[in-house]
This record gives C-alpha cells, sequence and structure tokens, in this order.
C-alpha cells in the first residue's frame, strides 16, 4: 500500500476523499458483518437455532467489555485528529500512548469481573432454559480473548485517524476471514460444538491483534511512540474520557436493550422468540455495514478540517456523508422488504435428523421473523442523518451534544417503547419500537445539527 500523509485530509476534495475513506470502512464492516452472519449459519445449521439464542445472549457482555477499547480508540482518535490537523503531534503521540495502557487496563480487570460473575450475568441477559448451558460454555471461552478485541478496536480507529483507512480495512478482515475459517475446522470437521464456536472467534481476535501491532511498528505508521508516551496523563484522560464515554454510553444502552429484549421476548414466546429476535440482530449488523462505513469515513475527515479551522471543508463533509448514507440505506431498505424470508431461512438448518423441539423452533422462527425483519427495518432510508448528526458531534469534540445525540435513538426512544408498546400490543408492540425510535430520533438530531451548521460553520 501508498504510504498516506495524513495532511491529505485537508486539501483533497471531500467527495473523492469520502469516498476513499469510507469504501475500505465498509468493505472492513461489510467482512466483519458477514463474518457474524456466516457464523451465525454455521451455528444454526450445524449446532442449532438454540445455539443462535444462546451466543446472541453472550454478545452484549462481551460487546460491551470491547466497547471500552471502541470508546478509548474513539475519543482518543478525535483528539488525534484534531491535533494532526493543527501539527502539533506530540499530543498525538501522548494521545496514543495513554489509549494503550487505558485500554489494556480496563479491559483486563472487566474481564476479570465477566468471570466471576458468569452465572449470574447470563440468565440476567436472558440465558434462561435450554439457552444457558451453551451461553456460558461461549460465554467463557469468548471473554478470555476479549482484552485483545478491545486493543484492536482501539488501534482500528488510531489508524483512521492517521488517513490511513486501507489498513485500517485489512485489520477488520483478517479476524473475520480467519474466523469462518476456523468455524469450519471446529466444528464441522472437528465436531466441537460450541466450543468450536467460541475458540473460532478468540482466534480471529488474536490474528487481528497481531496485524495492528505489526502496523503500528512497521513505517506505515506516523505515530512512532516511546515509554514515556505510555504515563497516563490527566488533561488527555479527561477529554479521552469525556469524548469516549459517548460510545462507551451507546453501547451500554445497547447491552441494556439486549437484556430487555431478550427477557421480554422470551417472556412473550420462549426460546423460540429469543432466536427469532438473534437472526434480527445478525441482519441489523450486517445490513448497515456501508452506512457505518460512509460514518467511519466521515469522522477523520471531519475532525482534521475541524482542527484545522475549515469550516467550510466540514459542512461540505457532512453535507456529502449524509448523502451517500441514505443512499446505501435506501438500497438495504429495499433488499430486505423484498427477501426476509430467504434472510431468514439462511440461518435455519434443513436436515431430516432434527430433534422435535428443534424442528418447533425452526417453525416457530420461518413464521415470525420476516415480518419482524419488515417491521424493524421500515425507517431505514433516513437514518443516514442521525447518525452523521451524533458522529460529527464526537469528530469534532463536543461530548456532550455527541452523547445526548448517541444516546438519543436506544436510550430516550426506544427502551421507553419496549418498555410499554408490548403490553397493550404483544410481540408486534416489540417490532414496532423500532421504526418509531427511528423516527423520533431522526428528527431530534435534524434539528439540533441543523442550528450548528448555522451557528458555528456558517461563520
Amino acid at each position: 500500500m501508498a504510504k498516506v500523509s495524513s495532511d491529505q485530509l485537508g486539501v483533497e476534495p471531500i467527495g473523492k476523499l469520502l469516498i476513499k475513506q469510507a469504501v475500505p470502512a465498509s468493505i472492513g464492516i461489510l467482512v466483519m458483518s458477514l463474518n457474524v452472519l456466516v457464523d451465525s449459519i454455521f451455528v444454526g445449521n450445524w449446532i442449532g437455532s438454540i445455539a443462535i439464542a444462546a451466543i446472541n445472549v453472550v454478545l452484549p457482555v462481551s460487546f460491551f467489555i470491547a466497547a471500552l477499547g471502541m470508546a478509548i480508540g474513539i475519543g482518543g482518535s478525535s483528539i488525534i485528529s484534531r491535533a494532526l490537523g493543527s501539527g502539533n503531534k506530540e499530543k498525538a503521540l501522548k494521545t496514543f500512548g495513554n489509549q494503550i495502557t487505558l485500554t489494556f487496563t480496563i479491559t483486563t480487570a472487566m474481564v476479570a469481573l465477566g468471570l466471576y460473575f458468569v452465572n449470574d450475568l447470563i440468565p440476567a441477559f436472558g440465558g434462561k432454559g435450554a439457552i444457558f448451558d451453551p451461553a456460558k460454555i461461549y460465554y467463557t471461552i469468548i471473554l478470555y480473548g476479549v482484552p485483545f478485541l478491545a486493543l484492536c478496536m482501539m488501534g482500528n480507529t488510531v489508524i483512521r485517524a492517521e488517513g490511513k483507512p486501507k489498513f485500517a480495512m485489512v485489520a477488520m478482515i483478517i479476524p473475520s476471514v480467519g474466523n469462518l475459517f476456523l468455524d469450519y475446522l471446529f466444528i464441522y470437521v472437528f465436531d466441537w460444538g460450541m466450543h468450536g464456536a467460541a475458540w473460532a472467534t478468540t482466534a480471529g481476535y488474536l490474528l487481528c491483534f497481531g496485524y495492528i501491532l505489526y502496523f503500528f511498528l512497521s513505517k506505515n505508521s506516523e505515530l512512532k511512540i516511546g515509554l514515556p508516551h505510555f504515563g497516563l496523563n490527566m488533561p488527555i484522560l479527561k477529554e479521552i474520557g469525556a469524548l469516549g464515554f459517548v460510545t462507551l454510553a451507546r453501547q451500554a444502552v445497547t447491552s441494556i436493550t439486549y437484556l430487555l429484549m431478550n427477557n421480554i421476548l422470551f417472556n412473550l414466546g420462549g426460546e423460540a422468540m429469543v432466536a427469532v429476535y438473534a437472526i434480527i440482530g445478525r441482519m441489523l449488523m450486517f445490513a448497515f455495514f456501508p452506512i457505518f462505513g460512509v460514518t467511519q469515513g466521515f469522522l477523520p475527515i471531519a475532525g482534521f478540517n475541524y482542527g484545522a479551522v475549515k469550516y467550510d471543508r466540514v459542512k461540505e463533509s457532512i453535507y456529502t456523508a449524509i448523502k451517500y448514507a441514505a443512499f446505501v440505506a435506501s438500497l438495504v431498505f429495499v433488499v430486505l422488504m423484498v427477501f426476509p424470508d430467504f434472510f431468514t431461512a439462511l440461518f435455519l438448518s434443513n436436515r431430516p435428523d432434527l430433534p422435535p423441539e428443534e424442528l418447533a423452533t425452526n417453525a416457530f422462527v420461518m413464521e415470525h421473523a420476516p415480518m419482524a425483519m419488515r417491521l424493524v427495518f421500515a425507517a431505514t432510508p433516513i437514518i443516514a442523518l442521525q447518525l452523521i448528526g451524533a458522529a460529527y458531534f464526537q469528530a469534532i469534540g463536543k461530548a456532550i451534544p455527541a452523547l445526548l445525540l448517541t444516546l438519543t435513538r436506544q436510550g430516550f426512544f426506544f427502551i421507553p417503547l419496549i418498555l410499554i408498546l408490548p403490553n397493550f400490543m404483544g410481540e408486534l408492540g416489540v417490532w414496532l419500537s423500532f421504526p418509531i425510535a427511528d423516527v423520533l430520533a431522526t428528527v431530534v438530531t435534524g434539528i439540533y445539527l441543523g442550528k450548528e451548521i448555522r451557528t458555528k460553520l456558517s461563520n
């Protein structure tokens, strides 16, 4: 790969620059999303639909710990982008060193707590009945690799902050491809069941960590840190914490959402209903990959140009990112409205030797999931505005607006809706909560972002 300087973030045409940043990010997220999707298909076909539900129960806990790394990464990367934009490279180096120290220390402690309270956490997140045993197997193994995943997520955002999206893309592809290969080997060939699924995922984290370590030690990175940079600096930590808390709060709310959804749906329809949500969750991760890719590509552009006081370029990047993301979101909407049965069937085994309870679960999922999928994705074309708007405030270092807008959809609207609507509408109320929350959050974000553009970026 040709060496790219972060200075290009401030001079190249915005449209070309966003494509250059967003396409590798989208490809990386696509491969990761395909990994989650195909991993679930493998598990559903080779182990069973209850196993998919078990993994869905584990994800909130492991993802929350890993999200600590992403939170520290995004918070620090906002500082790094603005520091590089203003020519303050020493601050960028010190920030990166603090990110590494903070990520490793916090996630290791969280993993120890997660393992200690394993028997309490799994039932709390909906791992009840037949789901508990496979969920405990998967959870215990996965947690050993989570600190490496956290360091990968942190490092990946820093690579983007340097303006090197292709390397960040490769870092996302490596663990995904490795995981899928090992899934086949451990689950299908060796017949290790849930143990195989968990070890394949954990090995993927280690592969990713190895590549990111190589990148920062090679000549491709501008951030060559030494031992003094690892010493914690309180002003930098406060700024990382303020900005990173936005991402952490979002993941915390996501974990709470999983907890509530798994328990509400278990009460409505048992393990089979949790399996429906597990499939919907995988499709949410997969279907939104190009939108998240545009958002990831947008962050370093907005942050660098804001640091360089090039407000016209910041404003142009906002409009361009929303336009690109809205286009791909509309394509996602059309595909999922037309083919929900096809995507549901991918997750379900058609083996003739399935036990009766597994056949009953599959029939239930096939009956309920397509309708649920259409409702969940009903407002997809408009979510670009909400995602880009929240990302903008994070990119420029405005923690409070970023936090409030990030929490708007799930925290302020979705969680109250799923606590209220199912009491009157049952299962339908659960799925209707998704588009209603999307619409309300987009309206709020649009109002707030429009005010920011008129008052700050038009001067």
